[in-house]
């Protein structure tokens, strides 16, 4: 099927969407099936997770990044174009996931036909309802002979507020019912809207760094349009650049004459200073520059801490330069230097969870040839003195001496799912980490969902295995950051 000429699509011909899952529910698989049935990859070149780039994505079969990719799909003999975003499914990740719906009109909520709706498909299920996306409720791996397709679609239909009958059934590892699916995307989400006589406003949903090119700004068009060979503004820095290359990924990078409204594609303007580029600015024309910015994103914060110290200490410069080059393909990475008297110079690093933490250190590892070693990780305390003053502690060593009032903690709200048969042990393991429970909700007859307010000490090293261990692997969670408490609470 011949691809539309790449910057020539007006607006109602566009959908943009992305796939929505728990980890390891097919998200991949289903991506793979959708660039086959388009024919934006032949059979040739087609391998099992196309769109996971890192090799680490591909060993541990997780998705790290959020990939975009512009698919050709023909219904009742009109052309269109599919925008589709592939995100991560793991906690650590969910930033990545909500930059991605700020650039969709829609979101495949794909479902296990095996296992049901888990703690994290609905947390991003609320992400995609609170940025208004159209829902399209997808159960995958009905080839599987323990699925229970029936079942699960009652569930979702429950939580979605639709009938079981409207929920698409597919195998992505077979293909069967994914032409269907596009069918539906088509006839479904709504098309992007907006003013294509205004002034350009595009949003930064992502960047990665080329050696060879610079800065490559990944764009959804809002508003008016980005053309080859002139001068954009970026919003909140106010740095004026030349776009030297503007075009479309599908999935190779293709280079186009223009991007209209609705369209997602790239920038490149040569910049190689990383800071120039903030994910979630707003980019517009020097010459005729939008009034006001597309609102951005909500700052991420960071969950647990952790020093990474070069083991040879005059690696401590590569190690500043590859951070400022990975924040600029991971926006949720904050860090600041720090000094070990037993490791030297180093930086203190926040991230989203152990395994972002984990990533992180193995993608410096690989990606730029540093040897790093990583302190114990901990989370951010805050002290307060009898006389009024307070101290954010975040090393052991940081602990003022004196007289002190209170200490507060970090504390999230925790969401577990799991089979009914073990609420029993869940509560008990919530109670011995110190938790409270907010909360319990039936979504069905054998699955439940419990909330818990938890200290984050206490689930940052081993509350996840000791849950999976306790529920014979069955009970999922989710959590998210519920400000901070006095330890006697």
């Amino acid at each position: 099927m011949p691809a539309p000429r790449p910057g020539a699509t007006p607006a109602e011909l566009i959908r943009n969407f992305c796939i929505i899952a728990h980890i390891d529910h097919g998200k991949s698989t289903l991506a793979d099936r959708m660039l086959q049935l388009t024919g934006v990859v032949d059979e040739r070149s087609m391998r099992a997770q196309y769109l996971d780039r890192m090799d680490i994505e591909r060993e541990r079969g997780i998705t790290i990044k959020s990939q975009a990719v512009r698919m050709p799909w023909q219904v009742d003999g009109i052309d269109y174009v599919l925008n589709m975003i592939d995100t991560p499914g793991h906690v650590d990740f969910t930033y990545e996931v909500s930059r991605s719906l700020a650039a969709c009109e829609g979101a495949i909520l794909l479902i296990d036909a095996a296992q049901g709706i888990e703690a994290q498909t609905l947390a991003n299920l609320y992400l995609a309802l609170e940025a208004d996306l159209h829902i399209v409720p997808v159960l995958n791996k009905i080839d599987l002979p323990s699925a229970q397709p029936d079942k699960y679609a009652a569930e979702i239909a429950h939580l979605v507020g639709c009938d079981p009958d409207d929920i698409f059934r597919v195998s992505a590892k077979t293909g069967e019912g994914v032409r269907e699916l596009l069918d539906h995307v088509v006839a479904d989400i709504p098309a992007p809207v907006g003013d294509p006589k205004a002034p350009a406003r595009a949003l930064i949903f992502d960047s990665v760094y080329d050696t060879y090119r610079g800065v490559v700004t990944y764009v959804r068009v809002f508003d008016g349009e980005l053309n080859h060979r002139e001068r954009v503004l970026m919003m909140s820095t106010k740095a004026t650049h030349e776009t030297l290359e503007v075009g479309v990924i599908s999935p190779d990078p293709i280079k186009s004459p223009s991007l209209g409204v609705g369209e997602v594609g790239y920038l490149i303007t040569g910049v190689k200073e990383v800071r120039q580029s903030r994910v979630g600015d707003t980019v517009t024309i020097a010459s005729r520059p939008a009034v006001k910015d597309l609102g951005g994103y909500r700052q991420p914060h960071p969950m647990v801490y952790a020093g990474l110290y070069p083991i040879d200490g005059a690696d401590f410069p590569e190690l500043r330069e590859a951070l400022d080059k990975l924040q600029l393909n991971d926006a949720s990475l904050v860090y600041e230097p720090e000094t070990s008297g037993a490791l030297g110079f180093g930086f203190r690093v926040g991230f989203l969870g152990l395994l972002h933490m984990e990533i992180v250190r193995e993608r410096l590892e690989r990606e730029f040839g540093l040897d790093l070693i990583s302190t114990a990780p901990n989370v951010v305390y805050r002290v307060v003195m009898e006389d009024g003053s307070e101290r954010e502690v975040t090393n052991p060593s940081e602990y003022p001496e004196g007289k002190i009032a209170e200490v507060h903690e970090p504390v999230v709200r925790a969401t577990i799912l799991s089979p009914s048969e073990y609420i029993g042990t869940i509560m008990e393991l919530c109670q011995a980490r110190r938790g409270v429970q907010t909360g319990m909700d039936y979504l069905s007859e054998d699955r439940v969902e419990i909330r818990y307010l938890l200290p984050l000490a206490e689930i940052v090293f081993d509350f996840f295995d000791a849950l999976k261990s306790r529920t014979k692997g069955f009970a999922s969670l989710d959590y998210d950051a519920a400000g901070s408490r006095s330890p006697s609470w």
